[in-house]
């Protein structure tokens, strides 16, 4: 299950909840209990690479690795 973040537009608090992909987002603040909060867009906390993924397989030339050469 991804982790989502959210802030409420009240009183700016912000949190992380552990939730399903097709569960309805929250609305009530836990803190101020009023119904504004917004669910953030944020990066995820990992990253695939290695052989086996669409990085490293399917790119050709000097795109081999967007983040740059490790050995580098």
């Amino acid at each position: 299950m991804p982790i989502y973040e959210y802030q409420c537009q009240s009183c700016q608090h912000e949190h992380e909840v552990l939730q399903k992909i097709n569960a309805e987002p929250l609305t009530a603040c836990p803190v101020c209990e009023k119904p504004d909060l917004i669910k953030k867009i944020s990066a995820p906390g990992f990253r695939l690479k290695g052989t086996g993924w669409y990085e490293t397989d399917f790119k050709s030339g000097t795109k081999k690795n967007v983040a740059g050469d490790a050995t580098s």
